[in-house]
């Protein structure tokens, strides 16, 4: 049987079904990581990864007969493509099919942030209406919404907030082409021209805190930041600092830098909606996400093109 090595945990389902046809070696909390891979490195032909965890340049050097790296996920951060793509190794990942509850959480988020929708909860769950009614939201209606990377996800983002009445402007790396929306030549720029900054771009070192100070200054205290890309893009000290100071009026994370461990001060913070990474988590998403990685590894050992590859990286 063809030998994978799994090195972030992921669904049931697919381990299931994999373990049926490719034997499998747990890479997720080795005891001793150096003996395993010399023991079965030579025999792997394939990594599964997820989207937080991936392999290191040096794990990809050591597999000497690696051929592909799927991740399950639609970012593929974590591992070092660069490594792997330069060794000739294939790299996929699970896009598309995820993109629609990406989009709706983050729909959520930018209605929930200004609406208070949090904090109205808890008021309630803390008994605080019987003493009397809390203070209010801002509506989103006529707001201007600014997506940083509008691809699969920012876009459809921005098509859901339209009904809403959001004004929508982006900034992006690569053009976009003809679009009914307004182009920033700078984040800083989108942010000085946001009421809502939403955070949709890839991870990596490459945007590495890419939010950081200046970015929130020019989004200003009645901004609010809403990310469900990765926790790295944004400068999380940064954006503490900002909540603290009320240089921005909240936010709305569900990825964190660090995770899954969230800063004390975030969790503190009645202006600051939390969830743990869920943007994808429903079944379907999650069932698709897990076909897609069974597929492409299919087709590669078939000889067949695989069906969702990274592209080339530099």
């Amino acid at each position: 049987m063809i030998e994978l090595l799994q090195v972030a945990t992921l669904p049931p389902y697919l381990m299931e079904r994999l373990a049926k046809e490719y034997t499998i070696h747990d890479f997720t909390n080795p005891a001793d990581p150096d003996a395993l891979i010399d023991e079965v490195g030579p025999r792997v032909r394939g990594v599964l990864a997820g989207g937080m965890k991936g392999p290191n340049a040096n794990l990809i050097h050591r597999l000497e007969n690696l051929e592909i790296i799927a991740h399950c996920s639609v970012g593929f951060d974590a591992t070092d493509v660069l490594a792997a793509q330069g060794q000739g190794v294939i790299v996929t990942h699970t896009p598309d099919v995820l993109t629609a509850d990406v989009a709706d959480l983050a729909m959520i988020f930018i209605l929930m942030a200004p609406r208070r929708i949090g904090e109205s909860e808890r008021f309630l769950r803390e008994g605080k209406w019987l003493a009397g009614r809390m203070d209010l939201g801002t509506t989103v209606k006529g707001k201007r919404l600014g997506i940083l990377g509008l691809g699969r996800i920012g876009g459809a983002v921005a098509r859901r907030a339209q009904p809403f009445g959001l004004h929508v402007g982006y900034h992006d790396i690569k053009p976009m082409g003809d679009l009914p929306y307004l182009a920033y030549p700078t984040l800083v720029e989108l942010a000085a021209a946001s009421d809502i900054l939403l955070v949709a771009c890839e991870g990596g070192e490459a945007t590495r805190g890419l939010v950081g100070a200046e970015v929130l200054a020019a989004l200003g205290p009645d901004g609010f930041l809403i990310n469900t890309a990765r926790g790295t893009i944004i400068d999380q000290p940064a954006l503490v600092a900002a909540l603290q100071a009320g240089t921005i009026a909240g936010a709305a994370l569900d990825v964190f830098d660090g995770e899954p461990a969230v800063p004390d001060e975030l969790m503190a913070m009645e202006n600051v909606v939390l969830t743990p990474h869920i943007a994808s988590s429903t079944r379907e998403t999650r069932r698709a996400m897990a076909d897609l990685v069974y597929d492409n590894l299919q087709a590669h050992f078939a000889g067949k093109p695989v069906w969702t590859p990274v592209p080339p990286q530099a």
